[in-house]
């Protein structure tokens, strides 16, 4: 049976009208019940559940790492907690995902952003000491997505989930490539759902601005974290081109934000795949929503890029995709990262 959440709401106000998800039986029975909200909006957030969840208990989780995690996990378990609820962007359900495994308990995710499709995924993206790391979760419960806050939110984060949600057309293209030189198993229903939101943006001509490209956007990032549940890994949301994101991070920390680097990593990759014709749709669709597609667009310089790409399939061990099977030098590589800027610079 395809793992799903007991329910799915994009809709404005999502954060005010929580007291009805958990009044569901199957969310929430007679247990208590948390609520985890992030650092930024925690006041706000907080002021707004009050009137309907005024027995719920509030912890602030002050930033994505391990440790905030495994704190709120003690105190989880400490409470004896039926339920938590992790109100916030990216970082805060992560930290609140990984805390809910600890304490052995559901966890309910009310996004503010749209960065990424970390949404519904079965990992949380943790920072530890020694860097950033992904950890297996369960998926949430239940997944609400307030457009009120999505709409104050900085515009760049929330246009950098279309370029992770784009990714998934290269991560594809990665994961046939695997199965058809390596005979990779391959789940043909997480493809199709992978390959499905981002096709559902792809050629999209309204923007974040609106409503019906919000809800979309989030319908697509949320059918993107279900696929990698169905897949039972993150192979059809990450190829080669989140192999070069994670390159990015290691090498030059701070450069840019998920979403951005696995558009340009994507871009890139169906520029070393050869397909002109796609390449030319990601790159108009990276360009419609203002988001990097050059190196130098995010303040890399070509001899960073390849730096990036050399190190990119050693993030991520045993993975196939068209950095593995081209097997480029450095100097290939380099005239390769020239020759995409010059393709795609307008």
């Amino acid at each position: 049976m395809l793992p799903a959440p007991l329910t799915m709401e994009v809709r404005r106000g999502a954060v005010a009208q929580l007291g009805a998800l958990l009044a569901d039986s199957r969310v929430a029975t007679s247990g208590r019940v948390a609520v985890a909200v992030g650092p930024g909006q925690g006041d706000h957030i907080e002021g707004l559940i009050a009137p309907t969840l005024s027995e719920a208990d509030v912890f602030r989780v002050c930033d994505g790492s391990v440790d905030a995690a495994v704190s709120l996990g003690a105190d989880l378990r400490k409470g004896a907690y039926e339920v938590v609820v992790g109100v916030g962007g990216g970082r805060t359900i992560d930290a609140t995902k990984y805390a809910a495994s600890l304490a052995g308990i559901p966890m309910v995710a009310v996004a503010t952003n749209l960065s990424h499709d970390g949404i519904c995924s079965p990992t949380a993206s943790l920072t530890y000491e020694g860097g950033k790391g992904s950890f297996g979760v369960p998926m949430p419960l239940a997944i609400l997505v307030d457009l009120d806050f999505v709409h104050s939110a900085p515009p760049a984060l929330v246009r950098s989930g279309v370029g992770d949600v784009i990714s998934n057309l290269s991560a594809i293209e990665d994961w046939q490539l695997a199965n058809l030189e390596r005979g990779e198993p391959i789940d043909g229903l997480a493809c199709s759902m992978a390959r499905t939101s981002a096709e559902a943006l792809v050629g999209r001509r309204d923007s974040i601005e609106s409503d019906a490209f919000l809800t979309v956007l989030a319908e697509a990032l949320i059918l993107s974290g279900m696929s990698m549940v169905v897949a039972g890994s993150s192979r059809p949301s990450s190829g080669g081109d989140h192999e070069i994101l994670h390159a990015v991070d290691q090498l030059f920390p701070g450069t840019s934000n998920h979403g951005e680097l696995a558009g340009i990593g994507a871009a890139f990759c169906f520029f070393l795949r050869e397909d002109a014709p796609r390449l030319t749709q990601v790159a108009d669709c990276l360009r419609q929503h203002q988001l990097p597609i050059t190196p130098g667009d995010i303040g890399l310089s070509t001899e960073q890029f390849t730096q990036a790409v050399m190190l990119a399939p050693a993030t991520r061990p045993g993975r196939y995709t068209i950095l593995e099977h081209l097997r480029l030098s450095e100097h290939e590589v380099r005239d390769r990262v020239e020759d995409y800027v010059r393709a795609v610079a307008h």
